[in-house]
């Protein structure tokens, strides 16, 4: 990923090419990548989660975002990009752009449930007492 990076800060469009994945529905759009590299001022890369891509894995995904400035406005490119090994190197796959985080459930224990610590007493009697 890092090297990707430093390819679009440098323009290095054959580099980002040639790390495409062999199968992608889409090839590399080298228009598009030249405009990028005229317009944007790539400003810091930031790895927020690495999943798997070490020595012995074939896969890998990382989670991370880019600060970037383009006509005077600053942004920030977040992605969850998938790679894979082919012919021992690591080359992009897909990626998803702004990726939403896994909904989080909260359970709410009624006063006359359970209590949660394994009592056996119920909600209300034990820690929900002092609430």
């Amino acid at each position: 990923m890092r090297s990707r990076y430093t390819a679009f800060k440098l323009g290095n469009l054959d580099y980002v090419d040639s790390t495409h994945a062999s199968d992608m529905a889409e090839p590399f759009d080298r228009e598009h990548g030249q405009v990028m590299v005229d317009e944007i001022d790539w400003r810091g890369l930031e790895i927020m989660k690495v999943v798997g891509g070490g020595a012995d894995d074939q896969t890998g995904e990382v989670e991370f975002t880019a600060r970037f400035k383009r006509q005077g406005q600053t942004g920030i490119h977040h992605e969850r990009a998938t790679f894979r090994r082919e012919q021992g190197r690591w080359v992009y796959v897909d990626g998803e752009i702004n990726p939403k985080a896994p909904t989080r459930r909260v359970v709410q224990v009624g006063r006359n449930d359970p209590c949660p610590c394994g009592s056996g007493k119920k909600y209300k009697k034990c820690c929900g007492a002092a609430a």
